[in-house]
């Protein structure tokens, strides 16, 4: 007790107990005269708890925060056992209304009424579509700020399949899907936002105006300009694609361990005693008079081995033709590359996948996005580089439905004189096989004469760097196909051929005789083969023995002056050649390469640039010194040096070399003595 002249001591200390959310009945800061500054009163059954903060500001963050704790739990307790549904969209409402003008700044503040309206939804499986929309419209303006929760997100999904054409999925989730596809950053961390999308997409599909409200969508994302303002959009979409795309041949893929391997397909299908137990899908096992058949060859043709599932269907047909692979030796369990098993062979008449009319539509949509995505310039290149390592399962790369639909796609990228884009034909690796591969006559996706070859090559021809590699590559493996298109008058394969011959790719004479014969069966390859004969006289004349050791151009020379005078004479001894502060440029390579005892070359302050110094890498072996100061040249060019054992001497001085790339130099060039990289990342 205190007597009346006492002073009563500030309330003060911490709480011994804990008081929860749902037992406080009301919350006020103080605000009479003398009340301790910045406190909180909350009235709790059996007395009040004062709390005390650090300023005004604070005091004021804990007063909302606690009103909207309070509020949550009202809410939640109100829809967690619903009576009247007209009633609880009175309720959802004024929680959202409470979210929105709430002045906490906070995720939580509108996340926490979409899930609790997620799970009302989830615990409630029985409500009519009028109820339905009628929720979804209610909680929209949360969701222009805000991605919906999974369970959300699976509920958006159901009505998407179930009403397609509802104008909820037109006005409500067309901002939601906008702000997916712009800002999410992993779709592996929130895979049904992923999955809502995907569904999003196929709603639209489903109305009167089918692609082209897919169209619109997709023009809508990318905005007017040339340029997408939103770098997220594109792998979101390529995403949603790919992922859709494998969904279609998931069961397909789901059996595959318990179905012959493409090696065993390419092979006409192993003895039954030399394959695993198979389960019905995918059930390639030959009937016993299938086999039957087979030991004795009764019969020229065999009948087709038909795989159905709920929605894939397999055709294997195979010939007579197929008994040399049957009894041929296993000796070799290497598995093939993805290419060599997907082509087909006598021993593979032919495999079909047909897939289901859902799962038909569902791939005839997404291949079309990816089509529809090719189309914008600026897209390509992310594109390109997105699908180089082949992202789609083999089931996928042997229907001729897909591989048929995405050879626009491919035709895009051939098309793009961009390097960035057209060398993404090409495999990410060695060892791996890429769309060139997959594309060319032989491959499993090549379905016309050649065409679309020919102009991958002719592209990759052009900027293609490692020209005798690449020239080597097709010699070995698409002579055939190249010496075919070429007959037919195909210029791109005629100048190929030549360059074979001009590069001495083909060692065999008959060999030899046949591309000769194959050139001057047409009027383009004949006259083609005239002007390599008389480039190789003039060869000859250049690179016999005599002439100067050194060479001087005068400044301000240019290409073509540099042509003529090595068109005027022989220069089989010139070692040493200064085109210092001359107009040459990365034109002049094709003239600098046929100088055989090339040792020491000056290129300072010209405007020889990466493509000219590729391809000195691949023909200069024997170069010693090198002077590339003030040159425009840069890592993607100085990189191919590294092939140039011989350099003893570079000179990089005021270059774009980076400090990677000389470190890579340096442990490739074992004999690289003097190096200058003043005024460069590297120095």
């Amino acid at each position: 007790t205190f007597g009346p002249g006492d002073r009563r001591p500030e309330p003060s200390g911490y709480m011994e107990n804990s008081v929860s959310y749902s037992a406080i009945e009301d919350v006020q800061p103080l605000s009479w005269e003398n009340a301790p500054k910045y406190c909180l009163q909350l009235t709790i059954p059996g007395g009040t708890v004062l709390l005390q903060a650090a300023n005004s500001y604070l005091r004021d963050q804990w007063f909302h925060s606690l009103q909207w704790k309070k509020k949550i739990y009202k809410y939640k307790k109100v829809l967690s056992n619903p009576s009247r549904w007209e009633v609880v969209l009175k309720e959802i409402r004024t929680l959202v209304d409470m979210a929105l003008t709430s002045p906490l700044q906070d995720d939580s503040i509108n996340q926490a009424p979409l899930e609790i309206v997620s799970k009302l939804l989830s615990e409630n499986t029985n409500l009519t579509t009028q109820e339905h929309e009628n929720i979804i419209v209610a909680i929209a303006p949360l969701l222009e700020n805000n991605h919906p929760p999974p369970d959300l997100c699976e509920f958006f999904c159901k009505h998407c399949r179930e009403r397609p054409r509802s104008m909820v999925v037109i006005e409500v989730f067309t901002p939601v899907v906008q702000r997916i596809l712009k800002h999410n950053m992993d779709f592996g961390k929130c895979p049904r936002l992923r999955l809502f999308t995907q569904e999003y997409i196929l709603a639209l599909n489903e109305l009167n105006a089918g692609m082209e409200v897919v169209k619109k969508f997709i023009q809508s994302m990318h905005g007017p300009t040339g340029h997408c303002p939103h770098p997220r959009v594109l792998p979101n979409l390529v995403a949603v694609c790919l992922a859709a795309i494998y969904s279609c041949y998931e069961e397909f893929i789901n059996s595959r361990d318990n179905s012959p391997s493409l090696k065993e397909i390419r092979n006409g299908c192993q003895q039954p005693c030399d394959r695993k137990p198979t389960l019905p899908l995918r059930l390639l096992h030959p009937s016993p008079d299938l086999v039957s058949q087979e030991a004795t060859l009764s019969e020229p043709r065999l009948k087709s081995v038909v795989v159905a599932s709920s929605e894939v269907h397999v055709e294997v047909e195979r010939t007579s033709t197929a008994k040399p692979a049957l009894t041929a030796s296993t000796g070799n369990d290497s598995e093939p590359n993805l290419i060599d098993c997907l082509m087909v062979s006598p021993a593979c008449g032919t495999m079909s996948i047909e897939l289901g009319p859902q799962a038909g539509r569902t791939l005839g949509c997404h291949v079309e996005i990816l089509k529809l995505l090719s189309d914008y310039d600026d897209w390509r290149p992310s594109l390109a580089s997105l699908l180089q390592p082949i992202p789609f399962p083999k089931e996928a790369l042997a229907h001729e439905k897909f591989t048929k639909e995405l050879k626009y796609v491919i035709q895009r990228f051939a098309e793009d004189p961009r390097q960035e884009v057209h060398s993404c034909l090409l495999s990410v690796r060695a060892g791996k096989d890429g769309w060139f591969q997959l594309y060319s006559p032989g491959g499993v996706a090549c379905d016309d004469d050649g065409e679309l070859f020919a102009s991958m090559v002719h592209i990759l021809m052009g900027s293609c760097y490692k020209t005798k590699k690449f020239l080597l590559s097709l010699a070995e493996n698409k002579l055939g196909p190249c010496m075919l298109l070429a007959l037919r008058g195909n210029q791109t394969m005629a100048e190929i051929l030549c360059l074979m011959l001009e590069y001495n790719i083909i060692d065999n004479n008959d060999t030899q005789l046949q591309i000769i014969s194959t050139l001057e069966s047409t009027d383009v390859g004949k006259r083609m083969y005239e002007q390599l004969c008389d480039r190789q006289r003039e060869l000859k004349e250049l690179q016999r023995k005599g002439g100067p050791t050194r060479l001087t151009l005068p400044s301000k020379s240019t290409d073509a002056d540099l042509a003529r005078l090595l068109s005027s004479g022989s220069f089989g001894n010139l070692e040493n050649l200064s085109l210092a502060f001359t107009n040459v440029t990365s034109a002049c390579a094709e003239h600098l390469i046929k100088l055989p005892s090339l040792k020491q070359l000056n290129l300072w302050s010209t405007q020889f640039g990466d493509a000219g110094l590729r391809l000195l890498s691949e023909h200069l072996t024997m170069l010693q010194v090198l002077n590339l100061c003030e040159t425009p040249v840069t890592d993607a060019g100085l990189l191919a040096l590294s092939s140039m054992k011989s350099l003893c001497s570079l000179n990089m001085n005021s270059t774009k070399l980076s400090a990677d790339t000389y470190e890579d130099l340096k442990a490739k060039l074992p004999n690289l003595k003097e190096v200058d990289v003043r005024y460069t990342e590297a120095w």
